[in-house]
């Protein structure tokens, strides 16, 4: 794989210095940028990362001191009372130790003295959630433009086929006028006339497909900029392309979804940790303050009261979950690792593929260049002879339709070259619209 890459650096380089510079024309930069302000879905992913951001702030503060009011009444019956001798003479009287109207109100506050490292895991988690939110906007703007770039290409393909198109219609409407004019003088016969018209009517309904084709890529590029104007007329995208082996290493550092995958991967790793603090203990301190009634021996008399102490929360068993939960979390750590190398794999295959593309495609456009010449001096040499009566009327729409696909093919190879090119940056990782 190595010398099938060297060898088509090699080509490449050989065959077009413009490689040696990456070039992003100002109108596709700005039909981006304008994707960026316009496309819904990249609001979307900015308002998950601003939720991200809220989340962190929520775990930032989880261990601040809590204050809570509280005020409670209770209605008791039976009235708890015992006898109980009272006086000189030891005469029994009733004693209540508890109120039947029974009410209190206190403010309570609690602080987490120590959690064991729980919230600096829960912090940690939270800001690679964060981090991987503000690498999806990213990845959102970098799938974003290459759609912009494709649907870009696609238009200037399309409106460069119709003039492709139109320069056919155009000479068959001017040899149609010549046999019309022959056959008025006799030297044609009507079948010449209906057949150059047939094929008039053939290549005027393939125009109309390539403008209905132009118009739904018109209405793509609306759908993803807000613009429906365009003045791009050159496959322009230029970048440096490089061996296989260092585009996939630009991938594994530049492209979003490599990076995206790495956030996952120590997202995984953060909830493993946070796991395994499960069972850890904690301690906390708490006090309150308010008044309450029920303090023996005036029961029914409010009195102020105070508390304070120190807790401590020792988790002692919980069937095994915990540890079902750890091996989980590992498991899909290792997932995640997986899931890089098969993106490897992936991306790899792809990245070659767009190399070999963009070889195979510099090749076919250096052979159709002599094609068209010869193609474009058959037919004027074939429409002269028709107009002196030597060439037949087959004889001119063969010479025609040969210069047609041969502009057209070329075209379609120039087309294919840079969609490649595009398709290599972003695989690359690529920011061309900055």
């Amino acid at each position: 794989m190595k010398k099938i890459s060297i060898a088509i650096f090699t080509v490449i380089v050989s065959m077009s210095h413009s490689f040696a510079q990456s070039k992003v024309n100002e109108e596709l930069k700005t039909l981006i940028a304008h994707s960026f302000s316009y496309f819904p879905n990249l609001r979307e992913a900015e308002n998950q990362a601003t939720a991200a951001q809220q989340r962190l702030e929520l775990t930032n503060i989880s261990n601040l001191p809590t204050v809570s009011g509280d005020a409670n009444y209770n209605y008791v019956q039976p009235k708890i009372v015992l006898p109980f001798p009272s006086g000189p003479n030891g005469e029994l009287t009733d004693f209540q130790f508890a109120a039947v109207h029974n009410y209190g109100a206190a403010v309570g506050g609690s602080y987490t003295l120590y959690d064991f490292g729980r919230l600096k895991a829960n912090i940690q988690k939270s800001k690679t959630e964060l981090q991987y939110s503000q690498h999806n906007i990213e990845f959102n703007k970098s799938s974003l433009a290459f759609q912009v770039a494709t649907t870009y290409y696609n238009i200037i393909f399309l409106k460069r086929a119709i003039e492709i198109q139109d320069s056919v219609i155009g000479f068959l409407i001017e040899n149609r006028n010549i046999v019309e004019s022959k056959l008025k003088n006799g030297d044609a016969i009507r079948v010449d006339l209906l057949n150059i018209q047939a094929q008039l009517d053939i290549e005027t309904n393939r125009k109309v497909d390539l403008q209905n084709s132009l118009q739904r890529q018109i209405n793509m590029l609306q759908y993803e900029t807000g613009d429906t104007t365009t003045h791009g007329t050159d496959f322009d995208f230029d970048l440096a392309v490089k061996l296989s082996e260092d585009v996939l290493n630009d991938a594994q550092n530049l492209n979003l979804d490599f990076i995206m995958a790495n956030d996952r991967v120590k997202q995984a790793e953060d909830e493993l940790g946070v796991t395994k603090l499960t069972n850890r203990p904690y301690l906390d301190v708490g006090a309150n303050v308010g008044v309450k009634n029920n303090y023996v021996p005036n029961v029914n008399d409010p009195r102020f009261n105070y508390n304070a102490g120190v807790n401590l929360h020792v988790p002692i068993y919980n069937g095994g979950r915990t540890k079902q939960q750890i091996r989980l979390a590992e498991t899909t750590v290792r997932q995640n690792q997986l899931a890089i190398e098969s993106m490897k794999n992936t991306y790899k295959k792809d990245i070659d593929q767009a190399l070999t593309d963009i070889r195979s495609n510099l090749d076919r456009i250096n052979n159709t260049a002599g094609q068209i010449e010869q193609n474009k001096a058959a037919q004027e040499i074939t429409a002269s002879r028709f107009k002196n009566g030597v060439a037949t009327n087959l004889d001119l729409t063969n010479a025609s339709t040969n210069l047609q696909k041969a502009q057209l093919t070329r075209l379609q190879y120039e087309y294919q070259l840079c969609l490649a090119k595009v398709q290599l940056a972003n695989l690359s990782g690529l920011q061309y619209w900055q």
